[in-house]
């Protein structure tokens, strides 16, 4: 059940089958030289769609910025402080809530380790502000991954390489303009860095090389189901 193309009396009739919401996070982030800066939010919302379709769902129309550090310096990366971030969360799940919706999955298409940070944190926030809501934290990533055993070749693929490729190829085939090189970042390990393109100069993690439109099929198809399999679960879940 798609927010953006519902009207006043359709969301107020969904509420009687489900009060569980899809708040999907992407980002503006470069994805190397030949995927879309928006590979991000396309995924996860093309994802959710999917999977709301097999168990019903509301799904919010999807935020395309996020806290994007790693790849910062890279053109066309625009990224949110985590101050303002947190504070569109709180918003978002405070005005839902208002709407009637009482089972919060907050997924997102980007995995910087400061941006879902950040959602955990605010959902912890939540938590404490309503008594009686539901408040899931997903990295959708770690469903593709899971799901995709057996499909993925590349090992450590997790940044406009094999995975997001694929799927982009599948999803949105006419963005897809050429290929990257194979590439694994350098970063220092614990040292923070200013200049991080010299560490990391093509954008990519992992190998565009390996993708192709069937994985991309696959992936999505199969990371729909699980994440449709998840909402069941969730949607039953009883705190101790």
């Amino acid at each position: 059940m798609l927010i953006t193309d519902m009207t006043m009396p359709e969301f107020v009739a969904a509420l009687k089958g489900s009060q569980t919401i899809f708040l999907p996070f992407g980002s503006t982030e470069e994805h190397g030289r030949h995927l879309p800066l928006d590979t991000d939010t396309m995924q996860v919302y093309a994802t959710v769609a999917a999977a709301a379709v097999l168990h019903q769902t509301f799904v919010a129309p999807p935020v395309h910025y996020g806290i994007c550090r790693s790849t910062s310096e890279h053109p066309g990366t625009v990224t949110l402080s985590s101050d303002t971030f947190r504070a569109l969360v709180r918003d978002l799940v405070r005005g839902f809530y208002g709407q009637g919706l009482r089972n919060f999955i907050l997924i997102s298409g980007h995995a910087g380790k400061t941006h879902i940070g950040a959602l955990i944190e605010v959902g912890e926030e939540m938590l404490k502000e309503f008594s009686d809501i539901r408040l899931a934290v997903i990295n959708e990533y770690d469903f593709c991954y899971q799901a995709g055993s057996g499909i993925i070749e590349v090992e450590g693929d997790s940044h406009a390489g094999e995975v997001e490729t694929s799927r982009i190829q599948y999803l949105f085939p006419e963005l897809v303009k050429g290929s990257s090189e194979r590439e694994f970042p350098d970063f220092p390990e614990y040292i923070l860095v200013r200049n991080k393109r010299s560490y990391w100069p093509g954008g990519v993690w992992g190998d565009p090389a390996f993708a192709s439109r069937e994985k991309g099929e696959k992936l999505c198809r199969l990371t729909a189901a699980a994440l449709a399999g998840f909402v069941k679960e969730f949607e039953s879940f009883i705190e101790r």
